[in-house]
């Protein structure tokens, strides 16, 4: 059904639980930006903010109690701030935390989500389910309301930290290690493929599939590390100190 309205080439979020796949398209999350869900029986929350290009997962339970999200309306360094329906508490989407209100410090635990294009999900995952555009609201779904934003050089709303060593809105991978911070551009995972490399006196492991799919790892324990796409503008405001991985 979904390939009677879904090109291709059209992005969409990605995730696998527990071999139970479901696909949520850009052209639906533009509009909406937050699903609340239920996948394998792990209550989790899909985000995308398209300011950021920041397409992030959760597990939706604070001390194991499942709570549902919303759209504040706000922003902070141009990225989305959402609300919990259980307090009102305002939580940061890059950092999946709390900012402010009764839950202020509770974190989200990440989860592992894909951006690729709707070709390569299907290819991977052929009985996906996928985000019906019945949501009850009218949209434009298909069209962006934001245009040629991730092309432009400008930034529409204030960031607290500016870094000019990449274009603002170039694709990077963040990953976070024991408190420190790198990023890797999509382009140079594109041409390596596998990049290992010291963050924090830790050896990762961090690769790109040629469908798409980013992984990172800490090579000698192989626990893993979900790494953040986003806008470099996005990931160095929210990381002043991050390290720029070079050849």
């Amino acid at each position: 059904d979904a390939d009677q309205w879904l090109h291709d080439d059209d992005l969409v979020l990605g995730i696998n639980l527990d071999g139970v796949a479901r696909a949520y398209p850009y052209q639906i999350m533009v509009w909406h930006e937050i699903v609340n869900d239920n996948v394998a029986g792990i209550p989790i929350l899909i985000t995308y903010c398209p300011l950021c290009e920041t397409g992030i997962a959760f597990e939706r339970s604070v001390s194991g109690q499942p709570i549902e999200f919303g759209v504040s309306g706000l922003l902070f360094n141009s990225n989305l701030v959402m609300y919990d329906r259980m307090t009102d508490s305002l939580w940061q989407q890059a950092a999946g935390k709390a900012i402010v209100g009764e839950l202020t410090g509770n974190r989200l635990k990440q989860l592992p989500i894909d951006t690729l294009p709707w070709k390569e999900w299907k290819s991977l995952y052929p009985v996906t389910k996928v985000l019906s555009k019945d949501t009850g609201f009218i949209r434009s779904y298909g069209e962006d309301p934001y245009k040629d934003y991730d092309s432009l050089d400008s930034i529409y709303f204030p960031l607290k930290h500016h870094d000019s060593r990449l274009h603002p809105k170039e694709i990077v991978y963040g990953i976070d290690v024991n408190g420190r911070s790198k990023a890797y551009r999509e382009d140079d995972l594109k041409k390596a493929k596998l990049i290992e490399d010291n963050v924090n006196s830790a050896r990762i492991i961090i690769e790109r599939t040629d469908l798409g799919i980013v992984r990172a790892k800490i090579k000698e324990t192989e626990e893993p590390i979900v790494p953040l796409r986003s806008f470099w503008f996005s990931w160095a405001a929210f990381h002043p100190e991050t390290e720029l991985y070079s050849k």
